[in-house]
């Protein structure tokens, strides 16, 4: 499984930057990434900065530029993201916020700050004389990683149950009993996730994750890309996109449990 360390980082980071980079072309955040706050000045400037940001880290870290730092970094700038911009949009101002699909869009985020703390986990590690503070702070952030993503995946699969009749009509129509692939995507999701969060059978469970969110984007968000690529502000594409750096966390998680063992 360690082979999969290195393809897994470089995958995270397609992925990643194929979400963001849309923003440059439509001059907004895009809807995993930052709210539609009401009245927000500026916008087209402070997305195009973020989308600069968050590619110019994609790089560093495929192509191993401090990329442990640079993974760090990439990490708190999502979590700040969505703590400072999502969670109070969502908890406060956001229609429907008693409904967990409402918090959705945002939660992507966490996940994708779990994936950067689970990068920078799979580079070795520096002297603390080498880091300053503020990266020997963040660098206590890793062993969360993890468990952002697993939230993250525990929670998407309660709404396999929750909206059941609006994801079931994803699944392809050459595949029968819609419903029943439902509910047991909702059921690997939540136990999957909490099985890596309890760090059980991790290297195996973390592998069969993110195989089974490689084969949805390959019979799932890859034919609904090219049937609508740039639909909804590239909506598809983007979930493709989301896919791929999900999967390739989870095969990371794996990759790293081989490598601790």
């Amino acid at each position: 499984m360690e082979k999969l360390i290195k393809p897994a980082r470089i995958a995270f980071c397609i992925g990643l930057a194929g979400m963001v980079a849309p923003q440059y072309f439509y001059h907004v955040f895009g809807a995993n990434f930052f709210p539609a706050w009401p009245g927000l000045p500026g916008v087209a400037f402070w997305a195009s900065i973020f989308t600069t940001l968050v590619l110019a880290a994609c790089f560093a870290i495929i192509f191993e530029i401090k990329p442990r730092r640079v993974s760090l970094i990439l990490g708190a700038l999502l979590l700040a993201v969505y703590i400072f911009g999502y969670f109070p949009y969502d908890a406060f101002f956001a229609p429907y916020n008693n409904h967990l699909g409402t918090w959705a869009d945002g939660l992507k985020e966490t996940a994708l700050a779990g994936g950067a703390f689970v990068i920078a986990g799979s580079f070795p590690t520096q002297t603390n004389a080498q880091q300053p503070p503020f990266i020997k702070f963040l660098e206590k952030l890793i062993p969360f990683g993890p468990f952002l993503f697993c939230t993250t995946m525990v929670l998407y699969g309660v709404a396999h149950f929750l909206y059941a009749p609006l994801i079931a009509p994803m699944v392809p129509a050459w595949i029968p009993w819609h419903i029943f692939w439902t509910y047991f995507a909702g059921v690997t999701l939540i136990g999957s996730g909490l099985t890596i969060i309890l760090k059980i059978q991790l290297k195996c469970v973390a592998f069969l994750l993110g195989l089974m969110i490689f084969i949805w984007l390959l019979i799932i968000h890859i034919p609904m890309t090219i049937n609508d690529p740039f639909g909804g502000q590239c909506n598809a594409l983007i979930g493709a996109f989301s896919a791929l750096a999900f999967s390739a966390t989870a095969f990371l998680i794996s990759g790293m449990a081989g490598k601790r063992t």
